[in-house]
């Protein structure tokens, strides 16, 4: 009996699904289980604790009131002239940047300092 036994695990190990289906299913049942933790560090730290204004002048921080932060922009918005403006073309991967927008920038210049025929 203990042959037997012995000749049928043997005949087991060397067949098809125990060599790749076996695997296979440990990796997909096992892979579940893994990324069911990985997954739920996410959610742990996004409850993390949210500094209050206090704690966060008294470690140092600077805090600013969001009104003031949109008023602010809202200014520099309104500063701006939207009804004249050039677009600048960006500096492709292989151009270098720097160099690129001021010659782009020099033949704007040069272009409205000449005067319109």
């Amino acid at each position: 009996m203990n042959k037997n036994n012995s000749s049928r695990l043997h005949r087991f190990l060397r067949s098809r699904f125990a060599r790749t289906g076996v695997p296979f299913v440990i990796f997909i049942v096992g892979g579940s289980f893994f990324l069911k933790q990985f997954a739920s560090v996410r959610y742990e730290f996004r409850k993390g604790k949210r500094l209050s204004k206090d704690e966060a002048e008294s470690l140092g921080l600077k805090t600013a009131d969001v009104q003031t932060v949109t008023q602010d922009l809202l200014k520099d918005i309104q500063k701006g002239d939207l009804d004249n403006w050039q677009n600048i073309r960006g500096p492709r991967p292989w151009e270098d940047s720097k160099t690129y927008q001021t010659e782009e920038r020099a033949k704007i210049a040069q272009s409205q300092s000449q005067p319109q025929s």
